[in-house]
Parts: structure tokens; sequence; C-alpha cells
């Protein structure tokens, strides 16, 4: 992380990360292929910490809708405080794209599975209106990835508390049984 927080993804070694963490590179090569290998771990922990963290402020609401209302909007608020997450915005941003326009790689399938989750135990509850679970988490999942990829020039004349509260809104109105 700190070498990619110093120098960005492409400039980023193995031999920069086995130097700064005072390890052999034959020791980052065991348990990484190469440096992407090592960025795309890198990236999926520090998703994994921030929809956990999300996760735990949801706790606190009653229903599943409530729950995945407050941990979308935090996961979009940390994403947007997130130091990796700004590196690679602004130093690497070319990077972001294959997740974008071709693939969906291994955070977005885990926000996916989060989504469904919530979407079944909601529907099971009453608090979130019955439809494919698949087709929901997908529609969510497009409705969210603008806000954690552009929320950064977003904000330059928007609050970003004003945005947040409006993409709860938005997603409680949504899921909200007719």
């Amino acid at each position: 992380m700190e070498c990619v927080l110093a120098v960005g993804v492409r400039r980023t070694t193995l031999s920069d990360v086995a130097r700064t963490a005072g390890v052999s590179r034959m020791t980052l090569y065991r348990r990484f292929p190469d440096v992407r290998g090592m960025l795309s771990a890198l990236i999926t922990r520090e998703f994994g910490k921030i929809l956990a963290a999300a996760n735990e402020a949801a706790r606190a609401e009653s229903t599943a809708r409530g729950q995945l209302v407050v941990a979308a909007v935090h996961t979009i608020r940390e994403l947007a405080a997130n130091p990796l997450m700004h590196a690679v915005i602004e130093r690497d941003a070319e990077l972001l794209l294959p997740y974008i326009m071709e693939r969906i790689g291994t955070s977005q399938r885990m926000t996916e599975d989060y989504l469904r989750a919530q979407l079944a135990v909601g529907q099971a509850d009453g608090s979130i209106r019955v439809a494919d679970p698949v087709v929901q988490a997908r529609t969510i999942f497009l409705l969210l990835q603008p806000y954690a990829f552009s929320i950064r020039p977003s904000t330059s004349d928007v609050e970003l508390a004003d945005l947040l509260a409006e993409l709860g809104r938005l997603l409680d109105v949504a899921l909200r049984p007719a």
C-alpha cells in the first residue's frame, strides 16, 4: 500500500514492495505471480475491510432494507475517503476501465454477493419488494458503481453528504415494497 500511495500502481514494482516490507523478492514471488496479482489482492483486501465496516455500521437498522441502504451509503463514503482509491483514480485511472467496460472483478463480485444476500433477507422480512435478487443486485451495483468511481469530481460543487443522503433516499424508495 505504501508503494502504491507513493508512486502509483504502474510504477510500483515487486522489488520496491520487497524493499519497503523488508522481505526478499522471492518471498513475494512465492505468494504473488506478479505485481498485478499483488495489487489485485491489495485492492480486494481494502475493499473487504470497507464492506465489513459498512456491514457493522448497518447493524443498528431494524430491517434488511435499512441495513442495505446504510451499508451502501457507508461504502461509497469510505471509498471517497480511501487513499488507495484516490491513488488509483488520480494516477492510474485507465487500469479501472476493464472493470467498468469489460468484466466484473473480485471486489465487484463481493459487492453483488453482499447485495444478493441482503435482498434475500429483505424479501423474507418484507422490507424489500419481491423481485429476482440477481437482477436487483446487478441493478443496484450498476447504480452504485459510478458513485464509487466519480464521487470526487461529483463533489466539486455539491456536498458529499447531500449526494449520499439522496443516494440513500433513492435506494430506500427503489427497494420499498409497493
